[in-house]
């Protein structure tokens, strides 16, 4: 009998629903693929732990572990073989730390987003003054503020509360 993982993440399933915002596709007009879905949820996962670190704690290791392992799952899904998903999944975790050491200047109280940042993964904006990045860069701000006054412990479940 072989053995299938689901996808029992609850985090995952949250940065995936949030990346799944009509937001993204009609109003900023980002293509829907496998990768776009994939940087709005690393964008989305580092303010969460961004969050964690400020208020003083350690983001849970089983919780990362378990957004991978699903990531991981999904790209088997999509028949890539043993080797493609290894190569991509180290790319990818090397992504997320580059986005998670550069989303923004969170050192005040005040969170913004590093617009370079955005153009390195969202290649569809026209540079920095491009309106559309003005209303992505606005989102993640308010996702952050709005993430910032939960608790901890209700924190990454409300995310989803969020409505841009």
């Amino acid at each position: 009998m072989i053995f299938q993982k689901k996808h029992n993440s609850e985090l995952y399933n949250i940065l995936l629903k949030l990346s799944r915002n009509i937001f993204f596709y009609k109003k900023l007009q980002l293509n829907d693929s496998f990768e776009t879905r994939i940087f709005l949820m690393f964008f989305h996962f580092s303010i969460l732990m961004i969050i964690f670190k400020k208020k003083g704690e350690k983001f849970d290791q089983k919780e990362y572990d378990n957004v991978f392992n699903s990531i991981e799952y999904n790209l088997r899904e999509l028949g890539f073989g043993d080797v493609s998903v290894n190569k991509k999944m180290k790319d990818l975790n090397k992504i997320l730390y580059d986005i998670l050491l550069k989303i923004g200047d969170n050192s005040a109280n005040d969170f913004k987003v590093n617009k370079k940042l955005i153009l390195k993964y969202f290649t569809s904006f026209k540079g920095e003054n491009d309106p559309k990045i003005v209303d992505f860069e606005t989102y993640f701000d308010k996702f952050y503020k709005f993430c910032f006054e939960l608790s901890l412990q209700n924190m990454i479940r409300e995310a989803l509360n969020f409505k841009g």
